[in-house]
């Protein structure tokens, strides 16, 4: 009886797990059947197995070239965006001054799309990865620097008395108290931004580039080879997939106890 009772828990617990899995084969193979009844032509819906041989008539060398452009100005956008938003961001919290004068800057600087400032961009700095990783950082530093800010102003005001109370210097107070208070949201951001700095590459490969998965779907798009360019596509989901599980795994190796307040 004990185990009859346990299998259904069991069951369900599993099916629960695999449901992101089943519901993405379920849309899948209704993709295919749909592509299949109504005979859709390739360069207007691909069907999925069209999208796979696509992606498998590409060499590996050139999907890792592709692939390894990509990833370079993603991380690198990304990474300038990390180390220029959490000093912006101390300041901000430490001076009512700077908060005054930089914030407004910051949300002007945001509201330019980056659509419109890329060419500008390239004009300015050419064509190469300097300008696609400035694009890049232009892209992912804003939900960083908002978050960062907002987890730092959370701290509760007894907490921040009793630490001046205690004559704690603003730079342990920062070290000590802001910050790990912090934590929960900057990574919340970090996920988000880490999705966007793929954007962003892609973005700026989409106007200058002779390399990555950008410019690979502009490529095939261009000459009407639609299954291609969904295969581009499906790669670059992927890599946002694999960007946004990196931040998680960083997290709760690194602050599991902050894990509570973002999953």
């Amino acid at each position: 009886m004990t185990t009859r009772r346990q299998n259904p828990g069991r069951t369900q617990t599993w099916l629960f797990k695999a449901l992101p899995v089943l519901t993405f084969a379920a849309v899948l193979a209704v993709w295919e059947l749909c592509c299949w009844l109504f005979a859709l032509p390739p360069y207007l819906l691909p069907a999925p197995s069209a999208i796979v041989t696509a992606g498998l008539d590409v060499s590996v060398a050139r999907w890792a070239a592709h692939i390894g452009t990509t990833l370079a100005v993603a991380l690198g956008g990304f990474c300038l965006a990390l180390v220029v938003s959490l000093p912006m961001a101390m300041a901000i919290v430490s001076s009512r001054w700077i908060e005054r004068g930089l914030y407004p800057l910051l949300i002007v600087v945001q509201s330019i799309p980056v659509v419109a400032i890329t060419p500008i961009l390239l004009v300015m700095l050419g064509p190469g990865i300097v300008a696609r990783t400035v694009i890049t950082f232009l892209i992912a530093f804003f939900p960083i620097v908002v978050s960062t800010v907002t987890g730092m102003a959370s701290v509760p005001d007894d907490l921040l008395e009793l630490s001046r109370s205690l004559r704690a210097p603003n730079r342990r107070l920062l070290r000590e108290i802001r910050l790990p208070f912090a934590v929960a949201h900057l990574f919340a951001a970090l996920r988000v931004s880490s999705t966007l700095a793929v954007i962003g590459t892609v973005v700026a490969e989409f106007i200058s580039s002779d390399q990555g998965l950008g410019y690979l779907i502009f490529y095939s798009t261009s000459n009407f080879r639609i299954p291609l360019a969904f295969a581009a596509l499906a790669v670059l989901v992927i890599l946002s997939l694999i960007f946004f599980r990196a931040i998680v795994l960083i997290q709760r190796l690194l602050f599991p106890w902050s894990m509570a307040t973002t999953d």
